[in-house]
């Protein structure tokens, strides 16, 4: 969070990646598990589920939660920066950039 590097987003051929005031969300249905971004993400913070390390389950869960009102929308394009994140991050205290 707090560092939103797009380069995920311009390497995700589905369009998945939603951006939130602090952070980047993946929408877990709408991604197709390709591993584009993975590579490309300066702050490996995108993991396959099942390699997630346990210390970032929280975070797992909270970007799962993000969707639970904004659906699927079918692309983060046409939907833009949605203006709030997921309560777990915007209680946070601003990270170093």
């Amino acid at each position: 969070m707090d560092v939103k590097d797009r380069a995920c987003i311009d390497e995700c051929p589905v369009d998945c990646i939603y951006e939130g005031e602090r952070s980047l969300y993946i929408h877990p249905d709408e991604c197709v598990d390709c591993g584009a971004c993975e590579p490309v993400c300066p702050v490996e913070a995108i993991y396959y589920e099942d390699d997630l390390p346990d210390k970032w389950a929280d975070y797992y869960k909270a970007n799962v939660e993000f969707f639970d009102d904004l659906g699927s929308p079918g692309g983060a394009a046409k939907v833009g920066v949605i203006a709030k994140d997921h309560a777990v991050i915007s209680a946070l205290p601003p990270q170093a950039q």
